[in-house]
C-alpha cells in the first residue's frame, strides 16, 4: 500500500462509519457497466459535493491488495458476478492533483514531474522484476500491462486545478496537460487502463491545447447525465438524515436544496452536514472557500452582467447559454461565460430543460449578501441598499415613494426588461425587493388562494414571525385600485390571515402611455399565529 499506488480501503471504511454517511455505491455499478469507449469518464461538480468522498469510494473498491467484500455487503450498490469479478483487482493510482501541485510547490520541484517520478517509484517496488527507471509514466503503465497483463484503474481528484488556476502560459500547466495526452490519448491507454475517472469543479474544454481529454465522458453541473444523483444528496437521502437527527426538513430544504442535475433535485452534503451537526441552518461556504470567486468574475463587468445577477438574486431566472462555457478562472469573453463558471462553481444552479440559471437557495443568497457587505462599494452592494430602502417604505405603507422607488428601478437598473405584459412587471418588483430574502421565503408567483392566484406572496421565515405577510397584486392599465379590488374581491387574504399578525395588500399598475408604475398599500391584521407560518410557507414551498 503506497501513497498513490493501491491505497487501500482505510479512508472509505472509516467514512462509513460515520454518522451522517449516505450510501452512493451504486455508482459503481454504472461504471463497471460502461463499455470500452466510456471508460475515461470526467465527473465535475461544484465544491463540497462529495467528490472527494467519490474518489476515496472507488479507490476502495478498486484496489488491487486490499479485501472490500465485508466494507460492500450491507451497502447498497449491486453484488452481482461483475461487481465481485472486478473487486479489488486492478492497480490502482490515485493523486489529488491540488494537494501533490502543492507539496512540489513547497519543495520547489516542478509538479508534474515530481507527480510522475513519485508514482513511478511505487510501480517499481511493486514490480522489482520489470525495469522502470528513469521511464515517464505512461511508459511505465504501459510496460507493466504488456508484460503482466495487469490493467490500472487511475484516478485523479482536482484534475482541474492546473487548468482552472494557473495561466495559460504557464509551463506548469503546459507540462501538467501533457502528462494527461501521455497517460489517456496514447495508443496503448484504451488497453492498460480499466477505467480512468477525473473529478473536479470545471468541465473539460476542447480546445486546441487540451485536446488531452477530449476522450473523455463528461458528467457536469450543467448535463451531469446518467450519473446526476451519484454526487451530492438527493431529496430522500436529506429527508431521511433529517428524520434520523430530528431536524427541520422543511428548513434545510429553503436552505439549502434547489440543484437541478437532469430533474433531480440535489444538496450540496457538506452544508447539509454542518447544520445537522451544529443544529444550526446557516451559510457554510465561507468555512471552505472565500468570495473571490465573486469578486474576481464579477469584476470583469461584462455588459448586462450586474442586471442578470441581480435578476436571480431576486427569486427570477435568466436564459443562459453554457455551450461555451470555459474551465479556467482566468479569460473570459462574455457575461454567458461568466455566469456559466458560476454554476460550476456551484453559486448559481442550471435547470437543462428550460436552459435558465437562477439561485439554487438560501445559503446562496447569504453567500451573495455577505460579498456585498464586505464590498460596500460595489455596485451589487449599492443596490442591496436601495432595495432595502424600498423595503422599508412598503412596510411604512408609503404607496406614492414605493411607486416612485419601482419607477427607478425599471428605469436605472432593469431597463432592459421589455415591458409586455404583468409577467415583465414581476420580474421588476422582485428585483426591487431583492432584499427581503433575508426575513421571507423566496417570493411564490401564483400562490394559491382560496379564489385564485396572487401574483406575488412574501411569507416570512420562522425566525421572523412580526414580519408581515406581504401580497402583492400586479395590473396593466387598469390602475392600482383595480389590483387591490382584486384581492379583495378574490379573498387572497382570508387564506392567509392565520400564517401572519398583519398582512400587507399592495396593488401596483404600470400605465403603458405615461410609462408610469402607481401603488395603492393597505394594511390588514389577524391573529398570530407563528407556528403556522413555518408550517404553511414549508408545504407552499415544496
Amino acid at each position: 500500500m503506497g501513497q498513490f499506488l493501491n491505497k487501500g480501503n482505510k479512508k472509505f471504511a472509516d467514512f462509513s462509519k460515520t454518522k451522517y454517511f449516505v450510501d452512493k455505491t451504486e455508482l459503481i455499478n454504472k461504471l463497471l457497466e460502461k463499455d470500452a469507449d466510456e471508460k475515461f469518464i470526467c465527473n465535475s461538480r461544484a465544491r463540497r459535493f462529495g467528490k472527494s468522498v467519490t474518489a476515496d469510494m472507488l479507490v476502495a473498491y478498486f484496489s488491487k491488495g486490499a479485501d472490500s467484500r465485508s466494507l460492500f455487503e450491507p451497502l447498497k450498490c449491486a453484488k452481482d458476478r461483475q461487481f465481485l469479478d472486478n473487486m479489488n483487482r486492478y492497480d490502482t493510482i490515485f493523486v489529488d492533483i491540488q494537494a501533490q501541485f502543492a507539496i512540489a510547490q513547497f519543495e520547489k520541484e516542478n509538479p508534474t514531474r515530481f507527480i510522475s517520478r513519485n508514482i513511478v517509484r511505487e510501480l517499481q517496488e511493486e514490480y522489482p522484476d520489470i525495469a522502470l527507471g528513469g521511464m515517464a509514466l505512461m511508459n511505465a503503465v504501459s510496460r507493466i500491462y504488456h508484460e503482466t497483463g495487469s490493467q490500472f484503474v487511475i484516478i485523479f481528484d482536482e484534475w482541474d486545478y492546473p487548468v482552472r488556476e494557473l495561466a495559460e502560459g504557464s509551463g506548469e500547466r503546459s507540462d501538467y496537460i501533457e502528462l494527461l495526452r501521455g497517460l489517456f490519448k496514447n495508443s496503448d491507454a484504451k488497453e492498460y487502463i480499466r477505467l480512468a475517472y477525473l473529478t473536479g469543479i470545471m468541465p473539460i474544454v476542447r480546445k486546441k491545447g487540451q485536446s488531452a481529454v477530449n476522450n473523455f465522458m463528461e458528467y457536469t453541473m450543467t448535463n451531469p447525465m446518467d450519473l446526476a444523483q451519484d454526487i451530492g444528496f438527493t431529496e430522500s437521502e436529506v429527508r431521511m438524515l433529517c428524520e434520523r437527527s430530528g431536524a427541520d426538513y422543511g428548513q434545510m430544504r429553503e436552505w439549502y436544496n434547489g440543484y437541478d442535475l437532469n430533474g433531480i433535485a440535489m444538496y450540496n452534503p457538506l452544508s447539509v452536514v454542518r447544520a445537522l451537526s451544529s443544529g444550526r441552518f446557516q451559510q457554510y461556504w465561507t468555512v471552505t472557500g472565500t468570495y473571490g470567486d465573486i469578486d474576481d468574475l464579477i469584476s470583469k463587468n461584462f455588459d448586462g452582467l450586474r442586471e442578470e445577477i441581480i435578476k436571480m438574486l431576486s427569486g427570477n431566472r435568466i436564459p443562459i447559454n453554457v455551450s461555451n462555457g470555459k474551465n479556467d478562472l482566468q479569460y473570459f469573453k462574455n457575461k454567458s461565460e461568466v455566469i456559466t463558471a458560476l454554476i460550476h462553481l456551484g453559486y448559481f444552479a442550471y435547470d437543462a430543460d428550460a436552459r435558465e440559471a437562477y439561485v439554487p437557495n438560501k445559503e446562496i443568497q447569504e453567500v451573495f449578501y455577505q460579498y456585498m457587505e464586505d464590498n460596500e462599494s460595489d455596485n451589487l452592494s449599492r443596490f442591496m441598499k436601495f432595495s432595502e430602502k424600498i423595503l422599508s417604505t412598503v412596510l411604512e405603507g408609503d404607496a406614492e415613494e414605493t411607486a416612485r422607488q419601482i419607477q427607478g428601478v425599471h428605469n436605472d437598473f432593469v431597463s432592459s426588461i421589455e415591458y409586455n405584459d404583468e409577467n415583465s412587471l414581476s420580474c421588476t418588483i422582485m428585483i426591487a425587493l431583492i432584499s427581503a430574502f433575508r426575513y421571507y421565503y423566496k417570493p411564490v408567483r401564483g400562490f394559491p388562494c382560496e379564489k385564485g392566484f396572487a401574483d406575488i406572496v412574501y411569507l416570512p421565515l420562522p425566525n421572523y414571525p412580526n414580519r408581515p405577510v406581504i401580497v402583492v397584486e400586479l395590473k396593466w392599465d387598469k390602475g392600482a385600485d383595480a389590483a387591490i379590488a382584486q384581492i379583495r374581491k378574490r379573498q387572497y387574504p382570508e387564506s392567509l390571515r392565520s400564517f401572519s399578525g398583519e398582512i400587507l395588500l399592495v396593488g401596483i399598475d404600470y400605465d403603458k402611455k405615461t410609462k408610469e408604475h402607481t401603488c395603492v398599500i393597505e394594511r390588514l391584521y389577524a391573529q398570530t399565529r407563528a407556528e403556522e407560518i413555518s408550517s404553511y410557507g414549508k408545504k407552499v414551498l415544496e
